[in-house]
């Protein structure tokens, strides 16, 4: 995988918050497009990658972007799973979410908090959180690594 296409209505707010939770570093941006992706992403106006080591998103802004959410019964990624080396890096990784939302510094589309971490019957420990646009991510920890 090269990396994740992420639709935000405040590119700023996006890129702050994707440094500041998952320690990603802003790599490169642009403001000119190809008549390709212009067809396919009407009103694109920004974007901006931004990376943690081997994982990569790519942030974009919309002139036509609208206020609906994701989730719902809406055909779309559900959500996009990231491994975690530890039962004490998943607890780290939420309480880290939970910091950065208390902090204030920046606007979250939604109230949605993180969910408790649980743990699946073959150990499998998760929980899951959404970023300031709404989209969901799950943490997850699998014991022995291979599931």
């Amino acid at each position: 995988m090269h990396h994740v296409g992420i639709q935000t209505r405040d590119l700023a707010n996006c890129v702050a918050w994707y440094r500041d939770f998952f320690g990603c570093e802003e790599k490169w941006s642009l403001e000119e497009f190809s008549d390709l992706t212009l067809s396919r992403l009407p009103g694109m106006e920004r974007l901006t990658e931004v990376r943690v080591g081997d994982l990569r998103f790519h942030l974009f802004e919309r002139a036509d972007d609208t206020d609906d959410l994701p989730g719902g019964n809406k055909i779309q990624f559900q959500h996009v799973c990231l491994d975690v080396s530890s039962p004490e890096n998943l607890v780290a990784w939420r309480e880290r979410w939970l910091e950065l939302r208390a902090s204030g510094r920046y606007r979250f589309a939604t109230d949605e908090a993180p969910t408790d971490i649980v743990t699946d019957a073959d150990g499998v420990q998760s929980c899951y959180l959404v970023d300031v646009n709404g989209l969901e991510f799950e943490l997850t920890y699998t014991p022995g690594g291979d599931r």
